[in-house]
This record gives structure tokens, sequence and C-alpha cells, in this order.
């Protein structure tokens, strides 16, 4: 079984990033662009696991203590680099809480045995990648002008209050989430 940890966002939000990637879409057809129901925002992403384990990810993750804090949800760019574009993202900035939030994820999970995460945390909300290959990254060049020539988009902001373990299946079309268990924030 496939999983990570993330924060799901509330459905006002979801709908201005929807809106804002169906207004975007025409100007990178070839972009494989995120589904709207499975926007969210990574904490920690572990991979295969034996379901057996589950409960036992459950009962660390129950362990993580934080209060409730405030995730903003605005600006866009790309990854690695605007000039070498592979993914485009949305930014999602939670102060120091967010960073903290994950940070104490990854303790968590590690005294399970599992594995630091290789990159720096970077949250964000990846709208579309460009795919691999050389050339690939011209698919969202298009994009770049057009933010150039944008003000930063504002999608709102939402309180923080659970965090949840998600199932991730691959499927034709895009990863299917399913929502495994919940964990509050601000116990």
């Amino acid at each position: 079984m496939r999983i990570f940890i993330a924060l799901d966002i509330p459905s006002e939000i979801r709908t201005r990033i929807s809106e804002y990637m169906d207004r975007l879409q025409q100007y990178a057809e070839g972009a494989r662009w995120a589904r709207r129901e499975g926007l969210h925002v990574t904490l920690k992403f572990i991979g295969e696991v034996k379901e057996e384990k589950v409960p036992e990810i459950a009962r660390v993750l129950a362990t993580v203590v934080t209060g409730p804090f405030t995730v903003n949800f605005s600006g866009a760019g790309f990854f690695p680099t605007a000039k070498s574009p592979r993914v485009f993202w949305v930014g999602v900035d939670g102060d120091e809480a967010l960073p903290r939030l994950a940070a104490s994820i990854e303790e968590a999970t590690r005294s399970l045995g599992f594995a630091r995460g290789e990159k720096p945390f970077n949250p964000h909300l990846t709208l579309a990648r460009a795919g691999s290959g050389s050339g690939a990254g011209h698919v969202l060049r298009p994009l770049q002008r057009l933010l150039e020539a944008e003000a930063a988009p504002q999608f709102g902001t939402m309180t923080a209050r659970e965090f949840w373990l998600y199932r991730s299946q691959l499927a034709r079309g895009g990863s299917k989430y399913t929502k495994l268990q919940k964990f509050e924030i601000g116990k």
C-alpha cells in the first residue's frame, strides 16, 4: 500500500484553485494537470508499506502535538526554476507552524525506521507537470509569460486543525487518494 501524510484543503479554496487551473489549461495543453479532488499539501510521503504497518504509523502520528495554525494559499511558480519549468505550483505559507508540523511528522515516522525526506520541506500545491524528457519544460513556458503579466493569485486562507494519513493508488488518468485516518491538530 502506498501512503503519505497531508493537509486537506477546504472546498472554497479548492474551487478557487480549480477555476484558476481551468483558465490556465489552454496555455499549457500538453501538461498533465492535477485533478481538483487530488489537491492537498503533502507533509510526508512514505511510499510503499505493508498494510499491517499502517496501525503502527497511525499510532506514532497520534503522538504529534501542535496547535491550529493559519495557512495561506497564494502566488504561483515553477520547479526547479522558471527557466526550466517541470512543475507548476501554487504557494502555501503556514509561517513556522507548517514546517514545524512537517518536522514533527518526519521525526515520528523516523522512529519506525522510515527514511528522512531527500529534499527540504517546501510546501506547495502541484497544479501541473510538464512530463519527462529533454525539452519537456517548453510545455509550461507559456504559463511563465502569463504569470509575469498578472498579479500574484490569491486563493484564500484556512485554519489547519487536522492532518490525514492517505492511501495513494496509481491509476490511468492520475492517482486516486483515499483518506485512511484523521489526526487532530491542537489536542
